[in-house]
């Protein structure tokens, strides 16, 4: 399974709720913090999927967070 699609899947199980790029790289495990930013961005647009600073849904703290609607 690629990065992205593990992303797509998190967010999507989460949804409505948002998740911030550090959760999203801490729960799936990623190497880098710059591949779930990079992954979320490409999500963007697509099947609901939207960026936005907002409080996220695991951590609590205010930040660029991915949801899908």
């Amino acid at each position: 399974m690629t990065e992205l699609s593990a992303i797509e899947k998190l967010v999507t199980r989460l949804s409505p709720e948002p998740v911030c790029d550090d959760c999203i790289t801490q729960t799936l495990g990623l190497s880098r913090h710059e591949n779930a930013d990079q992954a979320a961005r490409e999500l963007v647009g697509s099947n609901g999927f939207e960026r936005a600073k907002d409080i996220c849904s695991l951590c609590g703290e205010v930040r660029l967070v991915t949801r899908r609607h």
